[in-house]
Parts: C-alpha cells; structure tokens; sequence
C-alpha cells in the first residue's frame, strides 16, 4: 500500500482493494469503462507456488479467466504480463526470442502458460484487443527487499545493512537486467500499439550478468559473499538473455537505462527508504 501512498487524494486514481477470484468484485470494478486494462495480479513467488500449487492455480489461471470473461462483456481491451520464466534453458549468446521452446518447470511458470494460452484464446475466438508481454529480470525503486524481493533489491538492502550477499547455487547462473523505468516505457507502449495485438512480445536488455558478477558489483568489495543451496533447483534457468527485437520492430522500443545507472537509482531509493 505504501508504494502508492503519494497517489492517494488525485481525483484521477480510484483504488479498489479485491481479489480477482471474486465475481462480485470484478463486477464492481467494471462498472466505470476503461481504455485498457493491465493485467498484472498473480502470485510472484516460484516457491510459494512449489509449496502451494492450488494457490497459485486459482489466482493466477482462474483469477485471469474472470479478469478475461468480464472484459469480454465489456469490449475492454487487455494486456497480460507473463514472464521470462516460461522458457525452456537456452545457452543462446543472441538471446532467447519469442519462438523459444517453453518449458513450465514450476506451477509459477505452468500457470503464466496456461494465462498466456486463454489471454490469445479470446483474441481468436472472440477477436478480442490482447497482449501478451513477457519481461525479463525487472528490478528498480519500490521494489521488495524481503525473500520475496528481486536479487538487485535483496543484495543492495544487505549490502547497505553490511549482512552477507547470499547466492542461491554456484551463481554462475545469468539473469538480464531490465530496469523498472525502461520496463513501464514497454508497458505503456504494448498497451497502446495496435501492432501488439494478439502478439507475445519479450522486454530485456540484451545483455545478461551472472549472479556472481552481480554480487560483486553490488559488494563494491565491502560486502560478505556466500553461496547456499538453491531453493528450487528445478525451477532454475541458467542463462536468462533477451532478444528484443520483436519488441524494438513491432513498438518502436528498446532500454535507455544502463545497468550501472539502474544500481545506482536502486541503491539511492533504498538507501531513503531503509524501512520498505
């Protein structure tokens, strides 16, 4: 609630606290017509979805069947944020586009798939206005920094506290950095591009950094550096870099945020909001 506190009291946000499971929420919240709507509601977390698959269906497959059936009724176009983490490992030095194989190696993944297939479904079958955008790493300001934070938030706050840069597996494991700003920027832009439509378009830099390189980037030579076991070791990806071209020929976009600048607006936040 806090990341948006400073909204609070502008005539143009209306705030509606519900759970997309609920019918009769949605239908309250579709009583105003809107231009669009961004679907980003799921559970965030791989392992919460290892731990608890029931959860993670039902919020994540039928909360975006209700979210899909209610803009159908009300011819309300909708773009569905996925993830990176439905593909299959790639050892790719061009990147992984948007014709890679797939792989659901967790319920997270598996119901990302099963949301993107019903999000194209009711583009075909019902000639509906939908997106399917799939980012890759995103990291940035407001953030989490707890364990259901991103890496980049999690090893600043340690790394500011002086607490130990803790490294799931070997961490040669790579992940493409994409920061928030440069991420909202390809958000906007899918959602108001009528060349997106029916489309699965990536978002990443194209340039990915090992886990590693990134804790010592972050350490800055302070910071204690250990490795643990991984907590789902199944669930990993070893080399996440994207090819964002599609994204760059369909939207005219691409990343203006270098991952030195990204780190350096992160940490500043963080360093301010040493609570959050």
């Amino acid at each position: 609630m806090e990341n948006i506190a400073e909204f609070f009291g502008n005539p143009r946000l209306t705030f509606i606290e519900g759970d997309i499971r609920r019918h009769d929420v949605l239908a309250e919240v579709f009583k105003t017509p809107y231009d669009i709507v961004y679907h980003l509601a799921a559970e965030i977390n791989v392992q919460n979805s290892i731990d608890d698959p029931r959860q993670t269906f039902e919020r994540d497959v039928m909360g975006t069947f209700n979210i899909l059936e209610t803009c159908r009724q009300t011819r309300t176009p909708l773009i569905f944020m996925s993830t990176c983490m439905v593909y299959e490992r790639s050892q790719s030095e061009t990147g992984i586009d948007e014709s890679h194989p797939t792989k659901p190696a967790s319920p997270y993944a598996a119901a990302k798939l099963s949301g993107e297939a019903l999000v194209l479904s009711y583009y075909y079958a019902y000639q509906m206005p939908t997106t399917v955008i799939r980012p890759f790493n995103t990291y940035g300001p407001f953030q989490k920094t707890n364990g259901e934070g991103g890496v980049v938030a999690i090893f600043i706050k340690n790394q500011l506290r002086g607490l130990p840069l803790r490294i799931y597996g070997d961490g040669t494991q790579t992940r493409d950095l994409l920061y928030v700003k440069d991420c909202v920027d390809f958000i906007v832009k899918a959602g108001t591009s009528s060349s997106a439509l029916g489309q699965i378009i990536n978002a990443g830099t194209g340039e990915d950094i090992a886990i590693n390189d990134l804790a010592k980037a972050i350490a800055n030579g302070t910071g204690q550096i250990v490795h643990v076991p991984h907590i789902h070791p199944q669930a990993e990806i070893q080399k996440l870099k994207c090819d964002a071209r599609k994204a760059k020929r369909l939207l005219d976009w691409e990343p203006k945020y270098t991952l030195k600048q990204g780190l350096a607006e992160t940490t500043e936040w963080i360093r301010e909001n040493p609570d959050l």
